[in-house]
């Protein structure tokens, strides 16, 4: 073999040595960025759930609020149908008394508003409070949620 090739051997064999285990860190890095965005995911999921339970009871408060009324209470119309007299004390009452009932598990759920714009439906506005299920530097430790909703019955 030729000193020319000794020495470019020996240059290999020195290239190779002085990048052994770097792919280690770059692995690490990776690694740990998978798994900060695996748990922004789950955070972001369990916003959205919980924001979507605070729908799903805000609508069925809307619903027993809307439903609320007596047979006392029905306005009969130049058509023959009847419709709801419905009132404010009456809407937030019933609201109260379904989310009393309701076993939702959510936090700080509170009535917002609670009233009959034009008397016939109900309006409710719910807020309440989600708790990350872990916190880091990325992902906040709880936020505010609201959700506002309406139902209208009506009688054939």
């Amino acid at each position: 073999m030729s000193p020319r090739m000794l020495r470019a051997a020996a240059a290999l064999r020195r290239g190779r040595d002085e990048e052994t285990g770097s792919t280690l860190p770059l692995m690490l890095g990776y690694g740990v960025l998978a798994l900060v965005l695996v748990l922004i995911v789950v955070a972001v999921t369990s916003l959205q759930l919980e924001r979507k339970r605070l729908l799903t009871l805000a609508d069925g408060a809307a619903l027993a609020a809307a439903e609320s009324f007596e047979a006392s209470d029905l306005v009969v119309g130049v058509d023959g149908a009847g419709s709801p007299a419905l009132d404010d004390t009456a809407v937030r009452a019933a609201a109260a008394d379904y989310l009393a009932d309701a076993d939702h598990g959510l936090h700080a759920v509170r009535i917002v508003v609670a009233d009959s714009p034009d008397g016939a439906s109900a309006r409710i506005r719910l807020s309440a409070v989600w708790h990350a299920p872990f916190t880091n530097g990325w992902i906040p430790v709880s936020a505010h949620l609201e959700v506002e909703t309406e139902a209208r019955s009506i009688l054939h």
